[in-house]
């Protein structure tokens, strides 16, 4: 558990340097008078295209390396020979250009679905496809970099990379007298950097080998790869599905502005699921060893800590978010349209509080014996986001697409809690657990209620440095989880290096 948490704390904090760009990315795309809604709404349409159609290209191919580098690992003597990533390049290549051929086929259908209240998107259709190619194989290098217990970079990269790159373009936008036109055709190629910069690595480090001759690991296990591939894809396609449903919902029904404002509330409520992400990306290869040697005990604790500590800084995350979000929306200038997404932050935010404290439960799924289960609950997901999205937008607004997102990530994961308990007599909760919820909200409570009459930056400023002190010290003291005290001591150690 040391070496993931070491991670996670080196992954999280680098991470977050990214969101430092992000936040000021953010604040440029909103502040009024440089940067449109419409425009803003473009950059998200982008990623959401991009991952789209990555879900489509990428044949569940991540996967397998999270299931089945172990057995690659334990039986190839020397990796020089590992066959697995240079099957997956191949693979995913394949897939790129179906996909990308289906999104020149159908591009009919896209014409009809946005002409009338998001024609930027037709302008640039075209432009998502190198977006696309760069995040396929970035994607596919960074799930390799997991499987060999390199994280700390991809994280980094696909966080902070695209982040400050993002930043540098812009300025590129601003020096040139706010050309549009080369900001958005310079932003489908941003995942380019990150792409080359993790071949470089992994190139350093002698990880990366272009095979000819198929392994007999390959020869034994690749009906079984065929098969997790087969279910996995169809699962990946359900959950980009039901993530995209609601930027295309809103960005059909409302128009690219309204996507912007969405995306806005929704990079406020994701800030909270950082240290998930670093997570995540740190127990794959722990829990896939702990399947492959049936260590329960393991598996476990990652379970138990993972729901306490997500829990715990989610709620943290959280709380100095609403604390302070009227005075942060006046401070930072924002175009006047984006304060109608106050309550989409809201909603976004208890989703992600909700998936966060009910632990690692998709990864211990995927990498045990019963990853089909993944595809299925997936579904289940899809059938719920779509129509509450199409229905609740239509009707309600981006607010509707707040609730649907609560309400099915609510059924999601408990389906996914319930299929543990009972097949593997795994939970996530302790008494702890309680503890951390009545903390969080006492603290936040005190804060609100001591500075509610304090404005501006000052009030931003001693109720940010208050909630900080108070929840810290007196989660260190009462002990609420048993990581806080080696994480200071981890965080004091790398802070003195």
């Amino acid at each position: 558990m040391s070496s993931i948490r070491r991670q996670s704390i080196i992954s999280s904090l680098l991470i977050y340097i990214g969101f430092a760009f992000g936040a000021l990315n953010t604040y440029l795309f909103i502040k009024d008078g440089l940067f449109t809604p419409e425009q803003y709404g473009l950059t998200r349409a982008f990623i959401v295209m991009g991952q789209f159609f990555y879900g489509f290209a990428g044949f569940g191919l991540a996967s397998v390396f999270y299931k089945f580098y172990p057995y690659y690992k334990d039986n190839i003597a020397k990796q020089e020979k590992n066959d697995l990533l240079t099957i997956a390049l191949v693979v995913a290549l394949i897939g790129f250009l179906l996909t990308a051929g289906a999104g020149i086929l159908f591009e009919g259908i896209v014409v009809k679905k946005f002409i009338e209240k998001s024609p930027l998107i037709l302008k640039y259709y075209y432009w998502i496809f190198p977006f696309t190619f760069f995040l396929l194989f970035f994607s596919l290098l960074e799930a390799y970099a997991w499987s060999i217990g390199k994280a700390v970079l991809p994280n980094f990269l696909k966080e902070a990379g695209f982040r400050i790159s993002t930043t540098v373009l812009i300025v590129v936008f601003i020096v040139t007298g706010k050309n549009f036109d080369l900001f958005i055709k310079l932003f489908s190629l941003l995942y380019a950097f990150s792409f080359l910069a993790l071949l470089a690595y992994l190139i350093k480090l002698n990880k990366f080998h272009l095979v000819t001759e198929i392994s007999r690991v390959t020869k034994k296990f690749w009906k079984k790869m065929l098969t997790l591939m087969v279910y996995v894809y169809g699962g990946t396609l359900v959950g980009i599905g039901a993530q995209s449903v609601d930027f295309f919902a809103i960005a059909s029904f409302q128009g690219l502005k309204y996507g912007a404002v969405f995306d806005f509330s929704s990079y406020l409520a994701n800030v909270i699921q950082v240290p998930q992400r670093s997570l995540v990306s740190t127990t794959i290869p722990a829990l896939s060893r702990a399947w492959k040697e049936k260590d329960m005990a393991t598996i476990d604790r990652i379970y138990k800590r993972s729901s306490l500590n997500l829990l715990l800084v989610s709620i943290f995350i959280f709380s100095l978010i609403w604390v302070n979000y009227d005075n942060a929306i006046t401070a930072l200038d924002a175009n006047p349209i984006f304060n109608e997404g106050k309550w989409v932050v809201f909603f976004l935010a208890l989703k992600n509080i909700i998936d966060m404290g009910t632990g690692v439960n998709g990864q211990i799924i995927a990498t045990s014996t019963h990853w089909r289960f993944d595809f299925f609950s997936g579904i289940i997901l899809l059938l719920l986001a779509v129509p509450l999205n199409i229905y609740l937008v239509k009707n309600y607004g981006i607010i509707g697409s707040a609730w649907s997102n609560l309400l099915a990530y609510i059924i999601y994961n408990a389906i996914r809690v319930i299929f543990l308990k009972r097949k593997f007599n795994l939970q996530p909760f302790t008494l702890n657990t309680a503890w951390v919820l009545a903390h969080g909200i006492t603290c936040f409570t005190l804060t609100y209620y001591m500075f509610k009459g304090l404005d501006g930056w000052t009030g931003m400023i001693v109720r940010t440095i208050f909630f900080v002190v108070i929840f810290v010290t007196s989660a260190f003291y009462f002990k609420v989880s048993p990581d806080i005290q080696p994480v200071l001591l981890t965080v004091r150690k790398k802070l003195r290096l």
